[in-house]
C-alpha cells in the first residue's frame, strides 16, 4: 500500500502541474529514497538489512534530511521556475541502478 500511494502522489503531482500552470504555479514531486529517519530506523539499525540496502545505493549511504531539503530549496527557487510536472528522485542513484 505504501508503494502504491507513492505512485498516486506522482500522478496527482503531474495532474496538478497541468492544472495550475496557467496560473504560474509549478508542481513537482520529490521522491526520497532510503533516508535516515525514524521510519527507517529499524531497517538501518539491523546490520544485515542496512548492508543490503546500502549495497543497492550507488552513493553508498542513506540520504539525510539535508539531502532532501536541498532539492526542495532548489525547486522553490527562481532557478526552477520553468520546471513543472517533474519527479525528482533523491535516492543516491537507487533508481538508476534499476
Amino acid at each position: 500500500a505504501y508503494a502504491a500511494s507513492k505512485g498516486g502522489v506522482l500522478l496527482l503531482g503531474r495532474a496538478l502541474a497541468v492544472d495550475w500552470a496557467p496560473h504560474g504555479i509549478t508542481v513537482n514531486v520529490v521522491g526520497p529514497g532510503v533516508t535516515d529517519t525514524p521510519m527507517s530506523a529499524r531497517s538501518l539499525a539491523d546490520p544485515d538489512r542496512r548492508d543490503a540496502l546500502l549495497a543497492r545505493i550507488p552513493l553508498g549511504r542513506p540520504a539525510d534530511a539535508a539531502d532532501v531539503a536541498g532539492v526542495i530549496a532548489f525547486l522553490v527557487s527562481p532557478q526552477a521556475a520553468y520546471m513543472t510536472g517533474a519527479f525528482v528522485a533523491v535516492d543516491g542513484g537507487w533508481l538508476a541502478r534499476g
